[in-house]
């Protein structure tokens, strides 16, 4: 997958990760980079979030039960949105997972040149709040997510989240 501005760490830009005096030498076991493809057809839904969390288990990340259902809900809404949105012009998506020492970061990418935008749905209708969604579970956790165009035109969505449970707190309802 090409990097466009992500640099060569996969990690969130903000500094997040443990200083290299108290790191343990190498990586560790649970960290690395997957990328998997599949066709921008409804069935790649369930099949990426499955993929996802299959990955999570045998590499052993230590990921809370409520980290990793946010993970997938992520998943689910940006591979739905390339299949929606971007399969007439790119009828393969990519899903990636990146995997640092205090950190996971799923993207999906498509060849679609447009940067999606989070609307504001009606509350009467059923669709509309995907990107909303990514970005609210994304910051109830501690995370950040970003849209960023790829050299061949497309684009690639993600969302980093931090493996130790967030000190944000829930606001008002």
């Amino acid at each position: 997958m090409d990097n466009p501005g992500r640099g060569s760490d996969p990690s969130p830009g903000d500094g997040g990760e443990m200083p290299p005096h108290e790191r343990p030498p190498g990586p560790l076991p649970y960290e690395g980079v997957w990328r998997f493809t599949a066709p921008a057809v409804d069935a790649s839904v369930p099949q990426a979030r499955h993929a996802v969390r299959d990955l999570l288990v045998r590499q052993g990340v230590p990921v809370s039960d409520e980290l990793v259902q946010g993970l997938l809900l992520i998943v689910s809404e940006l591979v739905t949105n390339a299949v929606r949105h971007a399969a007439l012009l790119s009828p393969v998506l990519a899903v990636e997972v990146a995997v640092g020492a205090e950190w996971v970061r799923v993207s999906v990418e498509d060849n679609h040149p447009y940067r999606p935008t989070a609307l504001e749905a009606d509350h009467g209708q059923t669709g509309g709040r995907g990107l909303l969604l990514v970005r609210e579970v994304t910051r109830e956790s501690g995370g950040v997510c970003d849209v960023e165009h790829t050299s061949s035109g497309g684009k690639v969505i993600w969302a980093a989240l931090p493996l130790t449970p967030s000190m944000v707190q829930p606001g008002p309802v």
